[in-house]
Parts: structure tokens; C-alpha cells; sequence
């Protein structure tokens, strides 16, 4: 009998000696294991939504793609973690309720259709500055976009659900409460494959909306990302009847639709549509919403609409519109013509933004790379670099000593290296923290005795080999012989190395 033989019957043993009440796994299984934040945060990650509050522009809500949601109350100077005893993890939206800032709306689930997002469990609601959360339903949602309070009663909630991404069902659509979230109902979208992605009301009558339907479906090997259902609706009566927006707007099957009502003219609506196979066109109306004019062909880009398309009006440039992009495309005349914004010393690929009321030159942005915010209206930029919500998707570790170190590949922001553990009275610090590579990074991998040597990739199975004392970079992904077709890797292709031989490497695609 061999000594795996061996192990496998004493452990048997052991299983029949401890109680079965003993086996349960609960969090007493891990109490002796306390968690502590290492970072980093000189990367920073994703962010979906942003709130500023009305009252006080200093204190800041912000929703994380992959890291709950944080608060400040000192404009980014330290920061706060308020959602991490809840069950979600990945927000898409958040609101504060004007009528009063102590109540804080959150929707779980990313609100992109990407293929790297997370789901959610429905809505919440705090009463008490974000101190405590309760579950308000919706838990079938799994991607909210956005929600909105009625400006004059807080108990009428509008929440605007885009519905699962990878199957059909679930709750999807824009839902409606007036009984502050205990019910909920859907007044718009269906219980198969039409969702919603934005909702915008007239300031000057809580009972006109227009609301932004999306049908969509992603699976595996590709993703459907329009159809029938997708489309501008108008309600005059808080959303309880609907009317389908169609003088301008193009018959065929549109996509993912972002709108902003101008806060100088109601009567203006914009619309960010996305129309076949990733084309696009920015639309305007005059109306309120019963004829529309084509302005441009301006649609968001990168790896497609379905990854952005927020479109935000200024309060305080009229006709200045900003489309959420890869690189942020801004407008001056309404949408007539766009140019690209500055992102020197900036992370592109931005979600959210929002604006002060009391500073007309004051911006924040939310991109796959934390926060920025600017004082000159975009000419320059400030990284706020003490979030630490980066988004790993998978971890290594080397057996260096006296410290192991840890290494990972990151959604957006490359492939990073970093202390277990350190000397110093500070404990880790970002400097302490290093990129490997760039581009998405996924798994990375460690030569066993040899820490110096580590393995990293981009999407799509880039493979590297890496000198961590020189840095040196050696591209070695599996090319095809002549004639042979070439590999399919996925975004994220797994990497071993051999733990009895290191110089032997398996990577799947």
C-alpha cells in the first residue's frame, strides 16, 4: 500500500470519527482566519455609478463593478466600505433620494453586458447614511442600471433592470414601487428577453418619463446585443401606460440606448442608440419625445456598446453632452459633432461621471481605473489613488522568503506583483506594489523554487514569460505549425506549470 493509500483511508477514518454536526461548514469553519486588506490600490477598478450629495458636495457615494460601494465624507481624502456585510458584491447603480439624503438607494449587479461582469441579488435601500441595508427585492434583476425617486414622494421608486445577461427571464424591465420598495411592479419590458437601460424623468412633471428598452442575450460563443424589442418609450402618467417612440427613430433592430433629458429644456431629449452590428447615431428631440432628428453617427466603441453608452448633459453648459466610451466623446452642439476628450494622465474606459452643482468646471469620472476627477473642465486630471477595489480574476503565489509574494491578473489595469507581508510599521503600501504586465490580465503562474521566474497574459491567450529581477518579457504563446489551424484561446486561458518538472508548462485553449 502506497503512502496516498495510506492517507486516503485515514482520512476516512477521521470523517467517521468527527460528529456530523462537526463537518458543517459555517463562518465559525473560518473565524481563526481573519481577512486583512493588502490592496492594491494604485490601479484602482471599475466603477459604475457615482452620487454626489445634494447637500453636502464632499460626501460621495460611489458603486464598484467588483467591490461594493464606498463612501466619503472628505472628497476622496479616505474612504469607507458600507456594503461589505451584504450578500452582493458588484453594484450598478445608486441613488441618493433628494426628498431626503439620509436614504440611499443601491442596485446590485453590473449594468454593462460584458463578458467579465457579476450578478447581483436585487435592490437595497439604507435609511441611515449607509450605516445598515435591507434587501428590497428584485432579487431576480441580477443587472440594474438605474434607479429613480420621485422627487416629491419617496415612497415611488422607478428601477430599471436590464435582466440577466447569460439566460432568458428573471426580472427584467423598468419596475415600479409606491409603497417605498415593499412591492414592486413591471410596467415596462417582458419576462423573456427585454430588458431596460435607462430612465429619464421631466423635471417639471414627475409623471413624464422616457425610458431606454434593451433586448439582449449573451452565450458562450457569441452575443446578441439587439433586436425588436429594444427602443425610446414615453409614459405620461408615472409609467403605468407606455407609448413607443418612433417618428426618427430607425426601424431595424437597435441595441443598447443611453438617454439624458437637458437640464436647461425639458422639451430636448437626447438618445445615444446603438444600431446595427455596432453602428450608431446620436438622436434629439425638440418635442418632448414625439419626433426625433439624427445629429450625428456617434456611438461608443471599444470592445462595443453593450460595455457603455451612458450619455450625461451638463447643468452647466447647454448643448454639452458627454458619451461614456473607451475614450469619453464629448459634444458642444447637442450632439451635431464630437470630439474626443482629454484622457492624458487618465484611465480610459469610463461608466459614470457626475457633476458639482457649486463649480461648473468640476468633473468626476468612474472608469475601469477607479476615480478621476478634473478642476479645468477635463484639461487636466487628479487620480484618486486610494480605493482599493481592483478586480482580480485569478491569484498565484511563489514560495520566496521570508515573505511569499502574490501575484494576479487584473480586469483592465494589467497583471500585478506584491508583498504577503512586510517589515515596515506602515504595513503594505502601493509603492510596494508592482505591474508585471498591461492589458487585461488574467492568470498568472509561478516557476516552483525559482520566484524570480513568473508567467502572465493578456486577453485572449498573449502569453509571457517574466524576469522579475530584470523584467524582461518573452512572448511565448503556442503558435500553429504550417498548416495547421490556429488556437482559439479564450479571454481568460488557464496556465500550469508542472509541479515536478518547472521547466514544463500546460495552457489550455
Amino acid at each position: 500500500m502506497n503512502s496516498i493509500s495510506k492517507l486516503l483511508i485515514a482520512f476516512g477514518l477521521m470523517l467517521l470519527i468527527i460528529p456530523l454536526q462537526a463537518q458543517k461548514i459555517s463562518s465559525k469553519t473560518f473565524s481563526g482566519l481573519p481577512l486583512r486588506n493588502i490592496g492594491p490600490a494604485f490601479t484602482s477598478g471599475r466603477i459604475a455609478d457615482i452620487a454626489i450629495h445634494p447637500k453636502n458636495e464632499n460626501v460621495w457615494y460611489v458603486a464598484v463593478g467588483s467591490g461594493g460601494v464606498w463612501k466619503t465624507t472628505n472628497s476622496g481624502t479616505t474612504w469607507k466600505p458600507i456594503f461589505d456585510q451584504q450578500k452582493s458584491y458588484s453594484i450598478g447603480a445608486i441613488t441618493i433620494d433628494s426628498n431626503n439624503p439620509h436614504t440611499i438607494w443601491v442596485g446590485t449587479g453590473e449594468n454593462v453586458g460584458g463578458r467579465h461582469v457579476a450578478f447581483g441579488d436585487g435592490i437595497y435601500v439604507s435609511h441611515d447614511d449607509g450605516a445598515s441595508w435591507k434587501n428590497m427585492g428584485l432579487k431576480n434583476s441580477e443587472h440594474l442600471s438605474k434607479i429613480v425617486v420621485h422627487p416629491e414622494d419617496s415612497n415611488i421608486i422607478w428601477a430599471v433592470s436590464q435582466g440577466p445577461l447569460w439566460t432568458s427571464g428573471g426580472e427584467r424591465g423598468v419596475y415600479k414601487s409606491i409603497d417605498g420598495g415593499k412591492t414592486w411592479k413591471r410596467i415596462l419590458g417582458d419576462n423573456k428577453w427585454v430588458g431596460a437601460t435607462d430612465l429619464v424623468m421631466d423635471p417639471r412633471n414627475a409623471d413624464v418619463l422616457y425610458a431606454a428598452t434593451w433586448q439582449r442575450q449573451r452565450i458562450v460563443a457569441g452575443y446578441l446585443g439587439g433586436g425588436p424589442g429594444s427602443g425610446i418609450h414615453k409614459s405620461t402618467d408615472g409609467g403605468e401606460t407606455w407609448t413607443k417612440l418612433k417618428k426618427g427613430i430607425p426601424g431595424s433592430n437597435l441595441g443598447k440606448i443611453g438617454l439624458a433629458i437637458s437640464p436647461f429644456n425639458p422639451d430636448v431629449i437626447y438618445a445615444a442608440i446603438e444600431l446595427d452590428r455596432r453602428k450608431g447615431g446620436l438622436f434629439m428631440s425638440t418635442n418632448r419625445g414625439e419626433s426625433w432628428k439624427k445629429q450625428s453617427n456617434a456611438v461608443s466603441g471599444g470592445t462595443g456598446p453593450h460595455y457603455y453608452q451612458e450619455l450625461y448633459a451638463s447643468p452647466h453648459h447647454e448643448g454639452k453632452l458627454f458619451l461614456m466610451n473607451n475614450y469619453v466623446q464629448v459634444s458642444d452642439d447637442h450632439g451635431k459633432t464630437f470630439y474626443t476628450m482629454n484622457e492624458r494622465n487618465k484611465h480610459v474606459d469610463s461608466h459614470a461621471m457626475a457633476f458639482k452643482a457649486s463649480d461648473p468646471n468640476y468633473v468626476l469620472f468612474g472608469t475601469d481605473g477607479g476615480l478621476y476627477e478634473s478642476f479645468d473642465l477635463t484639461k487636466s486630471w487628479k487620480f484618486i489613488r486610494n480605493l482599493p477595489i481592483t478586480q482580480y480574476f485569478k491569484l498565484a503565489v511563489d514560495d520566496s522568503k521570508p515573505f511569499y509574494k502574490i501575484y494576479g491578473g487584473t480586469q483592465d489595469n494589467g497583471s500585478h506583483g506584491g508583498p504577503s507581508q512586510t517589515i515596515y510599521s506602515d504595513g503594505i503600501t502601493n509603492g510596494d506594489w508592482w505591474k508585471t504586465l498591461g492589458a487585461d490580465g488574467h492568470q498568472s503562474a509561478i516557476e516552483p523554487g525559482n520566484p524570480n521566474i513568473t508567467y502572465g497574459e493578456f486577453q485572449q491567450g498573449a502569453l509571457w514569460r517574466i524576469d522579475q529581477t530584470t523584467k524582461e518579457t518573452v512572448f511565448i504563446q503556442p503558435q500553429a505549425l504550417e498548416g495547421d489551424p490556429f488556437e482559439r484561446f479564450n479571454w481568460d486561458a488557464p496556465i500550469l506549470v508542472s509541479p515536478h518538472n518547472p521547466k514544463r508548462l500546460y495552457f489550455a485553449s
